[in-house]
């Protein structure tokens, strides 16, 4: 029987750049994902790479930093690996903010290199909503994540990383006290290590109940006869209805996206996606010309404080990486690196004690 030295539960791209960190320390890497790898919450992902104090928990801040400053030496790794071209921009983004919200951070860092006007001349910010409004420019990059999961997978294949699809893990095996394994509903594989990478269904195998859930996302993409209509990503924050914008560099455009509590749900409501569009197409009047190509709705991680959990468990062997709700995209590259640290017994780089599994039990 084929024995692997490190197990991960779940393909998604937190999951899949683990395996290639832990690759690279010489570990023997299964995969093992209930569906087709790349597929849930990472392939339906925006891709922006929020690294802004306004937008950001103040306790994932390092984290979100660390991460986004990674990112190009990342993607060039996995072009590198795997051969594929990933759409890595790096224009920046227009945070719209409603000044009646507040904001409790030094804006000044972020003031508009040149006018509104200038940077952006298809906004028409008078036909989105009556608030007064500061706009801020924050040097953020934004990547495609059907691009970078794709990249993922092939470089992961490429290092001989193993994968079983089509698996539902039911629950972590132990013996003498220690993780040796998981139980699938097919079968069960052999490992000393294994990681819970799960996403929204992380909670769901045992021993340990941890307290994620499903965050529904819609959002849809459109395609306008012309290209850069919008160059930078753009985000409303304490709209009456916050929309985001992100250009895709082959002339697509993403609008998203809502955070609904409906469980396992992943249907589009097409009045939701009909009020996005309208939302969009308020602030940008030209994409009344854009043409809707796909709409579709992801499951985001979320925890009850909003805190991705990383880390060991209780039990000896078995750890996890989850959780991460709006962020798994951003934080790939440190949380890979930090549970690399963290897994080979090394101290991690990072502190981790706001994000343990045992600040909930």
């Amino acid at each position: 029987m084929k024995t692997w030295d490190a197990i991960i539960i779940g393909a998604g791209i937190i999951g899949l750049v683990l395996a290639l960190e832990l690759k690279k320390q010489g570990l023997r890497v299964l995969m093992v994902e209930k569906g087709e790898p790349g597929r849930e919450a990472s392939w339906a992902a925006g891709g922006m790479l929020v690294d802004f104090p306004g937008e950001t928990r103040p306790k994932l801040q390092e984290l979100a930093t660390a991460s986004a400053r990674m990112y190009p030496e990342f993607v060039h790794e996995l072009q590198d690996e795997s051969g594929l071209k990933i759409d890595l921009r790096a224009n920046g983004t227009l945070v719209l903010i409603n000044i009646n919200v507040g904001t409790g951070y030094n804006t000044q860092p972020y003031s508009l290199p040149r006018p509104l006007a200038e940077l952006e001349p298809a906004l028409q910010i008078q036909n989105y909503a009556k608030p007064r409004f500061t706009p801020l420019f924050v040097p953020e990059r934004c990547v495609d994540p059907r691009d970078l999961t794709a990249a993922a997978i092939a470089a992961a294949r490429h290092r001989e990383i193993d994968f079983s699809s089509g698996d539902g893990v039911l629950a972590v095996a132990v013996a003498d006290g220690r993780a040796c394994g998981v139980r699938t509903n097919k079968t069960q594989f052999a490992a000393g290590i294994v990681v819970n990478c799960a996403g929204a269904w992380a909670g769901q195998i045992g021993p340990h109940s941890f307290p994620t859930r499903p965050v529904k996302g819609q959002m849809l993409c459109v395609t306008l006869p012309e290209k850069e209509v919008v160059r930078h990503v753009v985000r409303t924050v304490g709209w009456k209805s916050d929309v985001y914008l992100i250009p895709r560099s082959d002339g697509r455009m993403l609008i998203g996206a809502t955070a609904e509590e409906a469980g396992f749900d992943k249907q589009t409501v097409p009045q939701t996606i009909q009020n996005l569009r309208r939302s969009a197409l308020n602030l940008v009047p030209k994409l009344a010309d854009a043409r809707i190509l796909e709409a579709w709705a992801g499951l985001r991680p979320g925890t009850p404080d909003g805190l991705p959990i990383l880390g060991a468990t209780a039990t000896p062997g078995y750890f996890v990486a989850t959780g991460h709700f709006r962020d798994g995209i951003l934080l790939a590259p440190v949380t890979a690196k930090a549970m690399g640290q963290v897994i080979s017994g090394r101290g991690p780089d990072w502190e981790l004690a706001a994000f343990s599994a045992g600040r909930f039990s």
